[in-house]
């Protein structure tokens, strides 16, 4: 029991449609066309244990993401775009040998879609990719490999879990 009565009146309408109205209203852009972020919060962004250091690098790794893509100037054209940690290990190269320290994956997701409903992957460029995937491998402690999501919705969702 709230001890109210919710009314909400915009309940029934779609990111889309929520975009117009904030945009009629004279909504800053900043706020009416910034990315979806899900509800249950990161931990959807986390493939496997949901642990506070595996919290703090998809956190490190999509604040990245989003600083590059704005530097870009793709936010806007980009519906939704974020960064997955996956618990894969992956052998890498430190000095003259081979490395098994990583044991995590970021995977990059980056959608267009003018509703929600379905969406196509976003072709970023090659520049912006190389250097995101630096980044990510030099300052996000643990990941030595990035990949880059290439699926639709349908048949793939948009979040990954």
């Amino acid at each position: 029991e709230l001890g109210f009565e919710l009314i909400e009146p915009l309940r029934d309408l779609f990111k889309d449609e929520v975009r117009l109205v904030g945009e009629h209203l004279g909504l800053p852009e900043e706020i009416v066309w910034r990315h979806p972020f899900p509800g249950p919060g990161l931990a959807v962004r986390l493939v496997g244990e949901i642990t506070p250091q595996r919290l703090e690098k998809v956190r490190q790794a999509d604040e990245i993401l989003i600083e590059e893509i704005r530097a870009a100037n793709l936010y806007r054209s980009t519906g939704q775009v974020f960064a997955v940690l996956l618990p894969v290990s992956s052998v890498g190269v430190m000095g003259d040998g081979r490395s098994y320290e990583a044991n995590e994956l970021v995977v990059i997701r980056a959608v267009e879609t003018a509703d929600f409903m379905t969406a196509d992957w976003v072709h970023l460029p090659y520049e912006v990719l190389a250097l995101i995937s630096n980044r990510i491998i030099n300052e996000v402690p643990g990941i030595n490999r990035v990949a880059y999501d290439i699926s639709s919705k349908p048949p793939a969702t948009i979040e990954w879990e």
